[in-house]
């Protein structure tokens, strides 16, 4: 193989096989429960990087549900977001993910810098309640649970919510393992169709976890829960912030 040949076609690894196609990620029948909770404030400032801001003590736990991915298949995946602010904008970190499915994982990461990390999620109805699971090998992490459609959510805040843009921390270390790549990355979802949108009761349970400390950031108070399916479109990042630089 030449060298042009290898410049050309080097988007990911492996070279010859790579471990998921290029873009664009068009997500059809993409299933949310987000259950919002308040958590302890000093927490938060611990695991929140410089020069994002925490807002105020929440954090939303996901579970996503991926039927119909392009290039990634079907999946599920479950994690925390919270809110913060950079320079005057209000977005979301991304601080934890946890999913099933090999090639967004390494997509995740090598093209975002998603904090993804292999585990084993669920979202289910079972009988009248939404489910969500996230165990990490046999032992359950987390588990959320919501009434199923008990209302109708405000739709306009659902889509306000997926129009903001989010933040994460990308990492990509060097052949000597120092900091090769250390960078703030912010992305937006595009192109969003609402399909419904639902409210109602719900409840939320973190268990401790030496590699998956998602109880770090304790439950509180539950403050409120949403179910909602959307098409829409991840649109690759941008670098706001270089720490290396």
């Amino acid at each position: 193989m030449k060298i042009a040949d290898v410049k050309a076609n080097a988007f990911a690894m492996p070279l010859t096989s790579p471990a998921f196609p290029l873009g664009p990620y068009r997500f059809v029948n993409r299933e949310f429960l987000v259950i919002t909770y308040r958590t302890d404030l000093d927490a938060l400032r611990a695991v929140v990087p410089e020069p994002l801001q925490v807002t105020e003590p929440l954090v939303k736990y996901e579970f996503i549900r991926m039927p119909d991915s392009t290039g990634f298949g079907d999946y599920t995946e479950s994690g925390q977001v919270i809110p913060v602010s950079f320079e005057g904008q209000h977005g979301g970190y991304v601080h934890s993910m946890y999913l099933n499915d090999h090639p967004p994982i390494a997509g995740g990461r090598e093209l975002w810098g998603f904090p993804k990390k292999l585990a084993s999620p669920e979202l289910a109805t079972e009988i009248d309640t939404l489910v969500g699971t996230l165990d990490y090998g046999k032992v359950r992490v987390a588990k959320g649970t919501m009434g199923f459609k008990h209302r109708p959510a405000d739709e306009q805040a659902v889509l306000a919510s997926l129009a903001a843009p989010n933040f994460l921390l990308k990492i990509i270390p060097h052949v000597d393992g120092s900091p090769r790549i250390c960078e703030l990355v912010r992305y937006y979802t595009t192109n969003v169709t609402l399909k419904g949108a639902w409210t109602g009761p719900a409840a939320l349970e973190l268990h401790p976890h030496a590699l998956a400390p998602v109880a770090d950031l304790p439950v509180l108070k539950v403050e409120s829960a949403l179910h909602f399916v959307t098409d829409l479109t991840l649109d690759l990042g941008t670098v706001v912030y270089d720490y290396l630089a």
